[in-house]
């Protein structure tokens, strides 16, 4: 069961890993391309699909002090390296 923003390391592959959903603790991202067929295998894809986001909507529901936006993180840590070419 996908537990959305439980932690930093879930992630839900869904038709292999034709579309992935990763967990983390301020944003579940979601990527690939999903190709829901109309057969049992559409249908086992589109409910996995619905059950993360589920989680989502109701993690986001439930939260009486949800901001109106996430603080931007920022990249890695910036710095400074050799160029490897010289």
């Amino acid at each position: 069961m996908f537990d959305a923003y439980a932690n930093d390391d879930d992630v839900l592959n869904v038709q292999g890993d034709a579309l992935t959903v990763a967990n983390g603790r301020t944003a579940v991202r979601i990527a690939g391309e999903l190709a829901l067929t109309r057969d049992r295998r559409g249908l086992a894809a589109a409910l996995a699909l619905k059950a993360a986001l589920d989680s989502v909507v109701a993690r986001l529901q439930a939260d009486p002090h949800l901001p109106a936006k996430v603080a931007d993180e920022p990249d890695a840590k910036p710095g400074v390296i050799d160029n490897p070419f010289n």
